[in-house]
């Protein structure tokens, strides 16, 4: 089954991407589903504290 998700690309020294691969290790996943779950943790802690962010697609 085809997802329709974006792509985009991230400028990160080495220091950085070697720090997220780490913690990504130790949790267990890719290092592009650990930056995932990051953002989407940050998103749902953001939405809690000041309310959900409407896009197009949460206007329906």
């Amino acid at each position: 089954m085809a997802t329709n998700k974006k792509v985009f690309t991230l400028r990160l020294s080495d220091e950085v991407f070697d720090k997220i691969g780490i913690l990504a290790t130790s949790e267990h996943r890719s290092l592009t589903n650990y930056i995932e779950y990051v953002l989407i943790q940050h998103l749902e802690k953001v939405e809690k504290e000041h309310g959900i962010i409407i896009t197009d697609q949460t206007k329906d």
